[in-house]
């Protein structure tokens, strides 16, 4: 084999390792195109973000829905928002981590920068509904990315709690799919280029050694993580799990053994998830959730 032709080779692998991650990581919140043409407007006639919505006595705080990677502020959201509503929730979504001429997919930016963007929707619906501060729900990198924001960005004085949906807080290895990146010299580096986000969010990476040095949770917030055995692309799934004061960590299979949710159905469907998110967000009046809740 000649020189030209080994590097070829090494090329095509490096690609196909790197196109197999991304592919692993949109499986996450792969957009419809029906719902992924929705405007603002659907979304408000659905019950959420509406931003005259006041919260009430029962449910004091605003809750802030955080997509993940390759998803966006409706699709991710089509089942748990307006369940949240029906139940009496002011509830607000929005997009982050967008990249130039990459419309609908988003979630791809670096998290840093994404997180800056959720300090500001805060803001934004804090002032809109007069709440002193709001619950954070968030599915994959949108239960991950937020605690940045609690820790560098000021968001312990305006978030109450934190629910994770399959979040990779600890970073994921995609069934060691990462791994083959490091037999591909420049690898990484193209993914960076392509979106930063896959980079920060691999097991090791420089953001997430910054985000759990010291530990995994900073005072006054509540974080719930709910994880199902059947992810598959946060892999190992126990990695989602945090440490230290305030923490609860769920398994659905757990509470109902035949769940058979994995990475994207345990975000967008499974209402195991769903009311295990409710009682989060409302523990004083928690009830059990079992196979078929309510």
């Amino acid at each position: 084999m000649n020189t030209t032709t080994h590097r070829a080779l090494s090329w095509r692998r490096a690609a196909t390792a790197v196109s197999a991650l991304a592919l692993a990581f949109g499986a996450a919140t792969a957009a419809t195109p029906t719902a992924a043409a929705a405007t603002p407007a659907a979304t408000v006639s659905a019950g959420w973000n509406d931003y005259s919505c006041k919260p009430s006595a029962a449910h004091p705080r605003p809750v802030v829905l955080v997509h993940g990677t390759f998803g966006n502020s409706v699709d991710n959201w089509l089942g748990l928002a307006p369940y949240l509503v029906a139940r009496g929730y002011c509830v607000f979504s929005f997009d982050y981590g967008q990249l130039p001429g990459v419309p609908l997919f988003h979630g791809l930016g670096p998290v840093d920068k994404s997180a800056e963007q959720l300090s500001a929707y805060v803001d934004r619906v804090l002032s809109a509904t007069g709440a002193a501060k709001t619950d954070l729900v968030g599915h994959s990198q949108g239960g991950m990315m937020p605690r940045y924001y609690l820790k560098f960005l000021g968001g312990a004085a305006k978030v109450n709690a934190l629910v994770g949906i399959a979040p990779d807080n600890h970073g994921t290895d995609v069934n060691g799919l990462t791994r083959l990146l490091d037999q591909f010299p420049g690898a990484k580096k193209y993914l960076d280029s392509l979106a930063p986000s896959l980079n920060d969010q691999m097991v090791g990476s420089d953001f997430l050694n910054r985000l759990n040095e010291g530990g995994d949770t900073v005072p006054g917030v509540r974080y719930t993580v709910i994880a199902t055995k059947y992810d598959e692309v946060v892999t190992p799934y126990k990695s989602q799990f945090l440490n230290g004061p305030g923490v609860r960590n769920v398994l659905v299979q757990d509470l109902c053994p035949t769940d058979f949710s994995e990475h994207l159905v345990i975000g967008l469907a499974d209402r195991v998830a769903f009311h295990e998110t409710a009682n989060a967000l409302d523990p004083a009046h928690a009830t059990p959730t079992t196979c078929m809740p309510s």
